[in-house]
């Protein structure tokens, strides 16, 4: 990635960078993940979780030229082993910027960023599937889900 490319972890929201707001990073999530994303509410849910000191877990952004290029929410999980420490909730880039290595220095940077293992619930037909893999993501478990 070239120099252009700045990263900013946030841990709690009075880091968030003056350039970015709460409600403008949930939408960049929102509207960026399509067809994959999640409401803004659970988005903003995520990010609470994220922020919250007896949870936790960290934003990464990266920005080229004073725009949003890219986001990243990791939180951790408090457990280990069988569930891995943390879990990769979040992964967006910027439509204009994708397949150009821009997600997959986000998602090892933000590896770098953190210790234990890291699982990400994936859908089969996503593309990002495959830069996941090529990252060093396995597929150990089949998820199954009773919804009420």
């Amino acid at each position: 990635m070239s120099s252009e490319f700045e990263f900013t972890r946030v841990e709690s929201p009075d880091q968030m960078p003056d350039w970015l707001s709460r409600s403008q990073l949930v939408e960049f999530f929102h509207t960026t993940m399509k067809p994959y994303q999640d409401k803004s509410e659970d988005v903003d849910r995520a990010l609470a979780y994220a922020f919250d000191p007896r949870r936790g877990g960290f934003l990464m952004l990266v920005r080229q030229e004073a725009k949003l290029a890219g986001a990243l929410l990791m939180l951790r999980t408090g457990m280990s082993g069988y569930v891995p420490e943390n879990l990769l909730v979040f992964v967006t880039v910027a439509p204009d910027l994708r397949n150009q290595g821009v997600g997959r220095r986000l998602i090892e940077h933000s590896l770098a960023q953190c210790s234990g293992s890291v699982k990400l619930h994936v859908e089969y037909d996503n593309p990002a599937r495959r830069l996941y893999e090529r990252i060093g993501f396995a597929a150990k478990y089949v998820e199954m889900r009773f919804a009420r």
